[in-house]
């Protein structure tokens, strides 16, 4: 595949959403960017976790981020505005499962409410609370008002759903004659059950099918084993097997799992590297490996998950020259500054987020 990195959803949907299953997955993925040299694993790496940070960019509005954990996904039930967005929704599919099957870590989890969706569960009022803090407290407030308060219609309550698409406001029966049905203390566990189903299940039907459908297509089965697979676990193992690890980076480790090539443990400047790479904040050290490894979040046992060693070597290029890096074998060329501000600068220039991505060698 060669993508062009100004067209990079674009190009990959052409490649993967118009391609049979079988031709995706007999034969061995391998990308290019336009106008670099580079290929191998560690673009493929790249690719998978770029492609993947776009198509869950609140943006493209296929899936919303949770209030509070942005790195959390639901399906964005406004995402009919876009006329292909059931096509993107397969595709989508299509690349998770293939970074399950690549074993590649991108970043990106799924909400309670998209999991259950998946393995055909019912959604309680409890697994929104990520997802709609705001719905979920309401909900609580109903169901813990005095019986009598909720049986004087103060709240003026009826089994509807008001919705609101970009300005547009709407109402949805949740039941035949919603509108004049009001909610008492009786019915009003069932009018919660009914809302929440219509705001996460009934809402996106169509969204979650199309994206099961590619993720299925991708392992040669039906959704009904895509059913059986996410039934198999829970939220947090799927976390850890595609999103890797939520936790701090641990620079001890990093640091006992990288090799020296032309420095010694020892040397100026590998003091100074270390240094730096602890003053960074989490982003910055994620940046850092992404740059080094084209791997941003580690499997759940850290580096040693990462199967392979670490390379820091010495460059033969000149103090103004930035750190380079051949990301196929976890290698990062660094020159000899001298100073630890001159490495504090220069590492900083490089975990910058427009440079992280893109700038090593292959």
């Amino acid at each position: 595949m060669l993508i062009d990195r100004a067209r990079l959803l674009s190009d990959s949907f052409a490649y993967i959403a118009l391609a049979t299953p079988g031709a995706l997955v007999s034969a061995a993925l391998v990308v290019a960017f336009k106008h670099e040299q580079a290929t191998g694993p560690g673009v493929l790496r790249e690719w998978f976790c770029l492609v993947c940070q776009a198509l869950f960019n609140p943006r493209l509005v296929l899936f919303s981020p949770c209030p509070h954990d942005r790195r959390r996904f639901f399906v964005n039930p406004t995402s009919v505005v876009d006329p292909l967005h059931l096509q993107y929704f397969k595709f989508s599919g299509r690349m998770i499962a293939l970074a399950l099957m690549h074993n590649i870590h991108v970043g990106v989890l799924f909400d309670r409410t998209l999991f259950l969706q998946l393995a055909g569960r019912p959604i309680t009022l409890d697994d929104i609370v990520d997802a709609d803090p705001t719905l979920h407290a309401s909900c609580k407030q109903i169901l813990e008002m005095d019986p009598s308060l909720v049986d004087s219609d103060v709240l003026g309550l009826r089994f509807v759903r008001e919705v609101d698409v970009f300005g547009s406001r709407s109402a949805t029966e949740l039941i035949p004659g919603g509108k004049d049905t009001p909610v008492t203390s009786e019915n009003r566990h069932e009018f919660i059950d009914l809302l929440i189903r219509d705001t996460f299940v009934n809402s996106t039907r169509y969204q979650i099918g199309y994206f099961a459908e590619g993720f299925s297509s991708m392992l040669g089965e039906t959704t009904v084993f895509q059913t059986a697979f996410f039934q198999s676990l829970d939220v947090e193992d799927f976390d850890e097997m595609i999103g890797g690890s939520k936790g701090s980076i641990d620079v001890k480790q990093w640091r006992a799992h990288t090799h020296y090539r032309g420095y010694g443990e020892d040397d100026l400047q590998i003091t100074w590297f270390w240094k730096a790479v602890e003053s960074m904040t989490v982003e910055q050290q994620r940046r850092l490996l992404f740059f080094w490894t084209s791997v941003k979040y580690l499997p759940s046992d850290g580096f040693v998950g990462l199967g392979f060693r670490m390379f820091l070597s010495r460059a033969s290029s000149s103090c103004d020259h930035l750190p380079t890096s051949q990301t196929c074998f976890y290698h990062l060329n660094l020159p000899a500054y001298t100073s630890p501000s001159m490495m504090q600068s220069r590492l900083q220039m490089i975990v910058q987020e427009h440079v992280s991505s893109g700038f090593g060698a292959s």
